[in-house]
């Protein structure tokens, strides 16, 4: 049976979505700099109000951040906040720890072992893997450019 070529690419445009580059950027800068500005509240917050040092108050809003990001992601927030914010709802810390509990809660009917255990890091997991791989082989370079007196 013959496709008809013509006929088979105008379905594919009107079935396929149309995204407006501009304004999926700046729902990406609000949603990424609205984080990160409750962020920096906070840790300023941390240091006025509590006297916490520069180092101290960004490990606690770090853990907040993080905690933040769990607790709406359980309650199907950050889910919402990602489909409006897209890669700007992604930045690196909440977005990591939605990539982590989101799967652990869509798997956890299966069981703790076959569900969580094992569908926990399907997101994350190559994240870590190649993180501490890569790590691990600069600190390898590192030594040895330490050892022949490169560095």
């Amino acid at each position: 049976m013959e496709i008809n070529k013509k006929a088979y690419n105008e379905y594919v445009k009107q079935i396929t979505p149309t995204n407006s580059l501009w304004k999926n950027m700046l729902r990406a800068f609000i949603a990424g700099g609205v984080i990160c500005t409750i962020g920096q509240a906070f840790s300023n917050c941390l240091m006025s109000v509590y006297g916490l040092d520069q180092q101290a108050a960004a490990s606690w809003n770090t853990l907040a951040l993080i905690l933040g990001s769990i607790l709406l992601t359980g309650f199907n927030i950050y889910p919402k906040i990602v489909k409006w914010g897209g890669a700007g709802a992604l930045v690196p810390i909440t977005g990591f720890a939605n990539s982590v509990v989101a799967p652990a809660i869509e798997y956890q009917v299966e069981g703790q072992v076959y569900g969580i255990g094992v569908k926990i890091f399907t997101i994350a997991g190559p994240v870590i893997l190649f993180g501490i791989l890569s790590s691990w082989i600069l600190g390898v370079l590192y030594w040895a450019g330490r050892m022949v007196g490169w560095l």
